[in-house]
């Protein structure tokens, strides 16, 4: 079984985590850098993924010439409504758009890395989620957070897919994968309704430790995702409803094989943040839109 000791020596690399000041993104960094690589760990006032001109600055002023990792971790859960700096619905702009925009503006650096890799974390909430293209931002429909919650998780997922077709296309040596954590006592639910505030504190960790993981047991399905040789295209862990255990394959829900809607996204990001992706040649007109 796959463990953190099947991490080799990650001298010389380097990575960069989104959303890593705390909870499961601080775990993924403290694992990185006891294995030697250098971790950058942007916090908001560096990197708000809320955004578009603070991501395009951020990517602008990236000093490494190479980049072996990139981990979309950062993100919101069932926040209230609210809007980032662009006008997006804050769950789709922070937790897709932001991360969508990030990568593309350093592919050149991942490109230029043999053997790097994307790793974007999404949730098992995914499997509830829908993409509404026509309305992404809860302009014309009621917001409920846990709809926009699991809209913006299976973009994650529909973002990473599409980006791996493109690599493959491409003949690129970059992977893009994805992985879930399960549930975490961290600061997510932070914005949760009281009942799962209730749930995740640590007052209670005796009464739910069957439910809920540490951080450090909700990193490994990422950490596997960034290191497994031939990695699966997601990670999650192994128990009951997914919510803790160990780092394994996970399914995901059957949309997120939809190839149209895959395109349909990534075309409407592109719009959105004014980021397309530079791929070496041989990808162009590889991807038919579906």
């Amino acid at each position: 079984m796959w463990s953190i000791d099947d991490i080799g020596d990650l001298t010389g690399r380097v990575a960069l985590v989104t959303g890593a000041r705390g909870g499961i993104g601080r775990e993924v960094a403290t694992v990185l850098r006891g294995r030697g690589a250098t971790v950058l760990t942007p916090g908001r006032a560096e990197l708000d993924l809320g955004s578009l001109a603070s991501v395009r600055a951020f990517a602008a002023a990236f000093a490494p010439d190479r980049l072996d990792l990139l981990v979309n971790n950062a993100g919101l859960m069932i926040p209230p409504f609210g809007l980032t700096a662009d006008g997006f619905e804050t769950q789709i702009g922070v937790n897709h758009l932001g991360h969508f925009a990030l990568t593309g503006l350093l592919l050149d650096r991942l490109l230029a890395t043999p053997g790097s890799r994307v790793v974007t974390v999404s949730s098992n909430a995914h499997k509830r989620g829908v993409v509404d293209l026509d309305d992404l931002h809860f302009a014309r429909r009621r917001y409920v957070p846990m709809t926009g919650y699991a809209q913006s998780k299976l973009a994650n997922l529909l973002f990473a897919a599409a980006l791996q077709r493109r690599l493959s296309a491409a003949g690129a040596p970059v992977l893009s994968v994805a992985a879930h954590p399960g549930a975490a006592r961290t600061g997510l639910m932070r914005t949760s309704p009281a009942v799962f505030r209730f749930v995740v504190s640590r007052r209670t960790k005796w009464l739910f430790s069957w439910l809920i993981q540490d951080p450090l047991p909700a990193a490994l399905p990422i950490l596997r995702a960034a290191f497994e040789p031939s990695p699966a295209p997601y990670y999650g862990p192994d128990g009951w409803g997914e919510f803790t255990g160990r780092p394994v394959a996970a399914p995901t829900a059957p949309v997120v094989s939809d190839t149209g809607l895959q395109e349909r996204l990534w075309a409407a990001s592109e719009r959105l943040t004014g980021v397309t992706y530079a791929l070496p040649a041989g990808a162009a007109g590889a991807v038919s839109p579906g």
